[in-house]
């Protein structure tokens, strides 16, 4: 992707903190929820409860669609996101703890709060596919649609197989 959107995408991402995240129920019906998120670069995490449905969804069907943005005063002042994306709970020890860090930094005022454990949550990594950046300054509704490539992720992340790589020590 072009490096002005990829710095767009990660702009919007670490100026926000929430996102709706959209999962896929039994149903057919689709299910948007808000959730915090940390992102590193395009990566994004967050954590849901292992008894929600959302993580039933997920489970069942990794496809999800996310859209972050805020309520600007004036019309084409509106920026935003929406993401095609794969989820993954993570399994990963490292990347969990990278993920909490993340989450912590994002979130400082949650640091008196007790570390969930694996077995009440799922750290999610999102690992986006297609992204809509909207940027009404460019025109109204205006958006530019992006597609994720491998060299956009982080090294340290095989896309093709969306897992987590261990860095080798130097």
């Amino acid at each position: 992707m072009k490096q002005e959107f990829k710095r767009q995408i990660v702009e919007l991402l670490d100026s926000h903190r929430i996102m709706t995240i959209a999962t896929n129920r039994p149903d057919g019906w689709p299910q948007a929820t808000i959730v915090g998120y940390a992102n590193d670069g395009l990566l994004i995490y967050c954590f849901i409860g292992r008894k929600s449905q959302k993580f039933d969804n997920i489970a069942r069907d990794s496809r999800v669609s996310i859209a972050i943005g805020n309520d600007y005063p004036q019309p084409l002042q509106i920026k935003g996101l929406s993401l095609a994306a794969h989820v993954t709970a993570l399994d990963d020890e490292a990347e969990i703890d990278r993920a909490m860090e993340l989450l912590q930094q994002r979130y400082p005022e949650y640091a008196d709060m007790p570390r969930p454990t694996a077995a009440e949550v799922a750290v999610l990594r999102a690992v986006p596919e297609i992204v809509s950046i909207l940027d009404y300054a460019k025109g109204f509704a205006h958006t530019d649609l992006v597609n994720v490539a491998d060299a956009d992720l982080p090294q340290h992340l095989d896309a093709q197989q969306h897992r987590w790589l261990a860095l080798q020590p130097a």
